[in-house]
């Protein structure tokens, strides 16, 4: 599989793509003047403390309180293998929290739409092949590395490396692309890490709140550190000095790949070698075009996500059913890579078209299932319930690609739709008569957008002459051409 990453970097906004054999499969993009706050650490204050909701409000400096519940409040004493145990009984956040107190914090998902930051006391700091865990003296490794003497090798590596560091404390998570890397590479990341965190303990100790502790990397060495990975064929990079400092970290921390990094000089934009720019477009509508002919339909809302598929123009050639499980294996396959490039989180739901053969069912599970082992957030999907819906979660730590890009429109306020101007001129017909109950006027001036006041001077005439005749006075029309097509005014003369 043929894999590069571009990078485009402008003064006002980083974009980051991945793609896989010519085609966009993710999209990254960090503004200057709105940058993500996953994995940032702040010094705090406790705002509010909320028994009813086991939660407080956390002050961290930005424009909303950030949110901490208390299942993300480490308990002092209990920090020794707390990531791996079992459930546990929520303690009283009163216990732990109360209002004024100091706190250091950790980001775990960027403020989205009404919602403030989500906050843990679980501190993390990642690097290239781990993530060391201060408070925890845990030793964890990713589950996608499957080969298990490669898990104990690594596991062993880095226990190794604790000890050679004198490292009483703290724990680690092994990233998957630890996975063949050598003893020198862990023990360069532990240092490394260990570096970063007495950096952040100094920080801590000044007595401002509330201050940012500690800030994770820009996002165009946050992509060296997390997708560059040994099928990467090549990173291209269209900012000389973004291209020197990736460099920097690159011959510091990963320089086996340093001949993968490259300078994109080219006068066309890069993101135009792989039509890229046109992908984004098409990801920010409902509708996703399937090559046979059927199409897939993605709505995003405040609780949900929901998918549903139909065969369109795609007829087959054997039977209906044939037909069905073809439209539906397609869809799997863009569903995955929609989900992954729409970076869309939280619950999902995907409507397949029924399928009367069980055996089809499970075929577009298990395509379904295979084609989500490639995306970088953590999945988990059911099965095929009674109504033939397929539910899966996804890890939603930052905003969609939609919620970056977009806002909802300021005619329709995110519903999708208006009011036709037969509804909106039967409207104007009632709050002209509350109107003349209410107050004396001569006569009734509506000034109303130009679809709405060209049917009432038109399809709704008759009615408009019958209202005169009912209330005694006339009505006069104007045109607001700035108004929508829901707004009017009823202004008595």
């Amino acid at each position: 599989m043929s894999e590069e990453i571009l990078i485009n970097v402008t003064p006002v906004e980083t974009r980051v793509a991945l793609v896989e054999n010519g085609m966009l499969q993710e999209a990254y993009i960090e503004r200057t003047s709105r940058k993500g706050i996953v994995g940032n650490i702040y010094k705090g204050k406790v705002v509010r403390v909320l028994p009813g909701m086991e939660a407080a409000f956390v002050d961290i400096g930005l424009e909303r309180a950030a949110f901490i519940h208390a299942s993300d409040v480490m308990v002092v004493g209990n920090g020794e293998d707390s990531a791996s145990e079992g459930p546990k009984t929520v303690p009283d956040i009163r216990s732990l929290l109360r209002e004024g107190q100091s706190l250091v914090v950790q980001v775990t998902k960027d403020p989205i739409g009404t919602k403030g930051a989500r906050l843990t006391t679980q501190l993390s700091i990642p690097s290239r092949y781990l993530v060391f865990m201060p408070e925890v003296q845990h030793i964890g490794i990713s589950q996608r590395i499957e080969d298990e003497a490669e898990r104990t090798r690594l596991k062993e590596l880095v226990e190794q490396g604790a000890e050679a560091l004198g490292a009483s404390a703290g724990g680690y998570i092994i990233r998957t692309a630890a996975e063949g890397a050598s003893a020198d590479d862990l023990l360069g990341d532990m240092k490394y890490l260990h570096r970063l965190h007495q950096s952040v303990v100094e920080r801590n100790t000044s007595g401002k709140v509330p201050a940012v502790v500690y800030q994770d990397l820009p996002l165009f060495i946050r992509t060296i550190r997390d997708l560059i990975r040994p099928q990467t064929e090549k990173v291209r990079i269209d900012s000389r000095e973004s291209y020197q400092r990736v460099m920097e970290f690159v011959d510091e921390f990963v320089a086996e790949f340093s001949d993968k990094v490259e300078y994109y000089p080219g006068e066309r934009p890069i993101f135009d070698l792989y039509s890229v720019e046109d992908e984004i477009q098409k990801a920010l509508s409902r509708k996703v075009q399937l090559k046979s002919g059927g199409y897939v339909i993605i709505d995003q809302t405040e609780a949900m996500t929901t998918i549903d598929i139909n065969t369109g123009a795609f007829v087959g050639h054997r039977n209906l059913e044939e037909t069905i499980f073809k439209t539906n294996l397609e869809a799997a396959r863009s569903i995955s890579r929609q989900l992954r490039l729409r970076n869309l989180g939280g619950i999902i739901i995907i409507d397949f078209i029924d399928m009367e053969d069980s055996e089809h069912q499970r075929q577009v599970h298990r395509m379904l299932e295979k084609m989500l082992e490639r995306d970088h957030a953590k999945t988990k999907i059911t099965g095929v319930s009674e109504l033939g819906l397929v539910e899966m979660t996804r890890k939603r730590t930052t905003e969609s690609l939609g919620q970056v890009l977009c806002e909802p429109c300021p005619i329709c306020d995110g519903r999708g739709f208006l009011k036709t101007a037969e509804t909106v001129c039967y409207e104007i017909f009632r709050e002209i008569l509350r109107v003349n109950r209410a107050y004396e006027a001569e006569s009734y001036l509506v000034m109303a957008s130009q679809k709405v006041v060209d049917r009432l001077l038109d399809e709704e005439s008759d009615n408009v002459a019958d209202l005169e005749t009912f209330i005694g006075k006339s009505i006069r029309f104007q045109v607001e051409p700035f108004y929508s097509q829901e707004q009017y005014d009823v202004v008595l003369l």
